[in-house]
């Protein structure tokens, strides 16, 4: 599984249209991701005290477009970047993501945690 941090507002608008586009693909081409040890530093680092967000567990095997595993900001850690649209059918859980009282993320417990 990878991993995507999104408001729920855009994840429920891509249920009317069975895909979901992140800002990003417009903007650089794909849409970011994360592995599964990578969420917790990107939620802190690029979505600190933000309410409202949820996180997508994708199959990767289920994408019809390219992912690469990518650094394009000159470091040594690869993130994985999905070049399209991710189907619904991709998204095999969505978890509510927001920051706790001391502004800490903490990844989400699943009975199914052993799926990724």
């Amino acid at each position: 599984m990878i991993f995507h941090i999104t408001p729920r507002e855009a994840w429920m608008a891509a249920q009317s249209t069975g895909q979901y586009e992140a800002d990003s693909l417009k903007a650089e081409g794909f849409i970011h991701c994360s592995q599964h040890h990578q969420v917790l530093e990107v939620a802190h680092r690029l979505f600190p005290k933000i309410q409202g967000l949820v996180l997508l567990a994708i199959d990767p095997k289920l994408l019809a477009v390219d992912l690469r595993y990518e650094n394009c900001e000159g470091g040594i850690e690869q993130y994985p970047h999905i070049y399209g649209s991710i189907p619904i059918a991709a998204v095999k859980a969505v978890f509510p993501f927001a920051p706790n009282a001391d502004g800490q993320f903490v990844f989400p417990v699943s009975t199914d945690a052993d799926w990724w």
